[in-house]
């Protein structure tokens, strides 16, 4: 896909001719520079500094500069350095963020990596905000500042001057202007020997010219608070190197400048690459095995190196610090071996020494494969346990600072988060067999065998006893099947954190119950129904309408512009809306019932002779009737709770199923029993809704009481986490409303639903005419 400038003439067209002008000029350099992604941010953010109202001259300069930094470290910054000049508009002038943008090429060509720019980017940022006035000098001398400092060493130089001369703005810009005598007394402090962006191309050819490839480099600023950088290390087969290095310097030696030690370091980690052919598996080994292989492996390399390079031993020999009298610690041991293995002419009596040059040399023609290093070095592990010092990871480290960190040629174990969020939760998953009755008959039956079962035998009959009673063994012995169970976690307020997988829904069938119950609620209920007639038509979607009287519509409506012509002719004002639009009035809900089935709804209702399951019973089949005549697809589900591993949930009708005798007779089959763990229910609840597709998702809650179970002794607890719940599935798209017979539901049910979304029915008789209205207001 290629891209054009007059593609983008909509979003350029507030640029003045001069600056239209510099944009021709510079595309067909940012052509080469950008893909069309990068071309595309690019334009965008000439756009987007525009709008700035800054002048020509900041836009004009992100025109020129921008192609230049992404030349430098690759175009996914520039989107970054945009949204930099945008963040501070609000801070500065534009005299300032031109400023930044000129100089940005400079910044990305000393610092050579994109990480490295964003966090240049950051820090001008935060210095902004605390030294306001210094930002523009430091700028104007930012290519000086780059020539004898790393990222680190500028962000440290910049932080003193700003606290130093936070209220003094002529200090400050003396500072930061390079003019004043504690200004170049701290650049002297944090300067750095040798920069890699000044001797990148001189290692470059140095590593050509030994193994006759190319291998890429990266610097590396672990110094921001500290002088001391990241160790080098090898990543995705590329050499992350400090961004500077001091002068070595040893006591008695002549001192290693800093492109010796760059050499040293590259020379190392190429030779990793190189003769590195498989990883190191890190499983079963603790910490000081893999630090003693780790040595093994440095010194194979380093061998192999030397074998065909026999001067690299004299550039990492002077390197090597370590002496006999060191035995204080795991590390000194470790630096003491490094040596020996390298250096033979090294003087060392220790029998563990001895032990490992020993075992290495003896090694000399295994040494192309590095499991000589495992075999070796967990050998002298064991070893060097016999001497009783304590290893510390942290702190018994190798002191050549030449050597990586070995992360390169380990490999360990990939953690997967996922299984381990589900482990102690996953279920077997049963297995049904269709079986022939010979088969059947001539298994043992387990009697023990409960729910759990890890196979079940199916016959695809019906199977008698032989004393024939009519009744087959599924009738009087067979149980119903057990679904998946659903785990839910549980918002603890105490803690302000989520419990994971710590409820258990169990989805279980419905039993059957008697129609003749429905009929008679239906009949009894006659008046009623006829009474919602209209208000039911009046929902029911009409297809295409043609809405009048408009003075902005789709086509002109004929009667009313006859009846303006009419007033014009007669002298009357005549009516300006004689346009008219056609409007399609469609539905696109979906409406789940959710039940509590609880022990408390068998309680009679005060002063009646039924129940508050009964009348809740009475008001489904209402709405449900009510629902049905509309066409919203609907769900009627029902729960009940005994402690957190045991959830019921009753599916009696699903959106997919037509509101015949099937869910009618399970409606009338319903039964109260056990608590109410409301939370759990609601997300299982907008698990349903959530699979479906239509725009509006509705959830009525019909309950009797509070959230309230057997394992749950604090009643803040379970409120605290319904409340959680309706918030997690709002988030899909889910409206949650409840509907309370508790006549004190006042006190904790608009905090957990909200104020708008609950009803509190005084008068619980009245249950079944409210809840089709409540339907109707909520969907209309």
């Amino acid at each position: 896909m290629s891209i054009k400038l007059e593609d983008y003439a909509e979003l350029l067209e507030d640029l003045s001719p001069h600056t239209r002008d510099a944009l021709n000029a510079a595309w067909h350099e940012a052509t080469k520079v950008f893909s069309p992604r990068g071309l595309d941010n690019y334009l965008k953010g000439v756009s987007a500094i525009r709008g700035l109202g800054r002048g020509d001259s900041l836009v004009e300069t992100w025109i020129e500069q921008a192609p230049q930094v992404a030349k430098e470290v690759g175009e996914d910054v520039v989107a970054d350095l945009a949204t930099a000049s945008l963040m501070l508009a609000s801070k500065t002038s534009g005299a300032v963020i031109e400023l930044l943008l000129a100089t940005a090429p400079t910044a990305a060509k000393r610092l050579g990596d994109a990480d490295l720019f964003l966090k240049y980017l950051q820090f001008i940022n935060t210095l902004i905000a605390q030294a306001p006035r210094g930002v523009r000098p430091m700028l104007d001398k930012l290519e000086v500042l780059f020539q004898q400092l790393t990222l680190g060493g500028l962000r440290r130089w910049a932080l003193w001057g700003a606290h130093a001369h936070r209220t003094n703005y002529e200090e400050q810009i003396n500072y930061f202007s390079l003019s004043s005598k504690e200004s170049i007394a701290m650049l002297q402090k944090e300067r750095k020997g040798t920069l890699l962006v000044d001797v990148q191309r001189r290692i470059n050819m140095y590593l050509r010219a030994l193994w006759a490839r190319d291998f890429f480099m990266r610097p590396t600023s672990g110094d921001f608070e500290a002088r001391e950088g990241y160790r080098p290390y090898i990543e995705d087969y590329l050499l992350h190197l400090p961004d500077a290095f001091d002068d070595w310097t040893v006591e008695g030696q002549a001192p290693v400048s800093g492109l010796e030690l760059y050499r040293a370091t590259a020379a190392h980690c190429a030779a990793h690459i190189v003769e590195t052919r498989q990883p190191i598996s890190a499983e079963s080994l603790n910490p000081m095995q893999m630090a003693v292989i780790s040595v093994i492996e440095d010194a194979r390399v380093e061998t192999l190196a030397i074998r065909r390079f026999p001067g690299l031993k004299q550039l990492w020999r002077k390197l090597h610090t370590a002496t006999p009298e060191m035995r204080a610690s795991v590390g000194d041991y470790l630096n003491r071996l490094a040596r020996a293995l390298l250096d033979e002419t090294c003087q060392d009596d220790d029998a563990w020494i001895a032990e490992g040059r020993a075992l290495f040399a003896s090694a000399q023609d295994r040494l192309d494969n590095n499991q000589t290093s495992w075999e070796i070095g967990v050998q002298l592990a064991h070893s060097l346990t016999q001497k009783k010092i304590p290893f510390n990871a942290r702190t018994d480290i190798l002191t050549a600072p030449y050597r990586d960190d070995n992360r390169y040629f380990w490999e360990f174990e990939e953690f997967d988060f996922d299984k381990a969020a589900g482990a102690g939760y996953d279920t077997i998953k049963q297995v049904r067999k269709n079986v022939s009755l010979m088969e059947f008959v001539n298994e043992l039956e387990v009697e023990t065998a409960g729910d759990d079962a890890n196979e079940i035998w199916v016959l695809s009959t019906e199977l008698f006893p032989y004393e024939d009673m009519g009744k087959s063994f599924n009738e009087m012995e067979g149980r119903e099947p057990v679904s998946e169970p659903f785990h839910y976690s549980e918002w603890d307020y105490q803690i302000q954190l989520e419990r994971p997988a710590w409820a258990t829904v169990q989805e279980k069938r419905a039993k059957l119950g008697d129609l003749a119950v429905i009929d008679d609620i239906t009949a009894k209920y006659k008046r009623e129904i006829h009474r919602m007639k209209f208000l039911l038509d009046a929902m029911q979607p009409q297809g295409v309408q043609r809405i009048r009287k408009l003075e902005d519509g789709d086509e002109i409506d004929i009667n009313a512009a006859i009846q303006s012509f009419i007033d014009i002719r007669l002298g009357n004002q005549p009516d300006p809306r004689i346009m008219m639009r056609s409007v399609r009035k469609t539905r696109d809900f979906s409406i789940l019932v959710l039940l509590d089935l609880s022990e408390s709804t068998n309680e009679t209702v005060q002063d009646q002779e039924y129940s508050v399951r009964e009348l809740t019973q009475q008001a489904c089949v209402l709405l449900a009737d009510a629902i049905n005549k509309v066409g919203d697809p609907f769900a009627i589900h029902g729960f009940c709770s005994d402690g957190r591993h045991d959830v019921e949930y009753y599916r009696f009708k699903d959106f997919d199923q037509h509101w015949d005798d099937v869910p009618k007779a399970k409606l009338a089959g319903m039964t109260g029993q056990l608590s109410t763990r409301m939370g759990a229910a609601i997300r299982h609840a907008g698990h349903h809704l959530k699979l479906q597709r239509s725009a509006k998702k509705l959830l009525i809650v019909i309950t009797d009481g509070e959230p309230a179970d057997i394992d749950v002794r604090d009643p803040q607890y379970l409120r605290h986490d319904t409340k959680k719940a309706v918030e997690e599935v709002a988030r899909n798209g889910v409206t949650t409303y409840c509907m309370s017979l508790d006549p004190r539901a006042d006190n904790y049910v608009s905090r957990i639903f909200g104020q708008k979304n609950y009803m509190v029915v005084d008068h619980v008789e009245r249950l079944p005419e409210k809840l089709p209205l409540l339907y109707a207001g909520l969907t209309r």
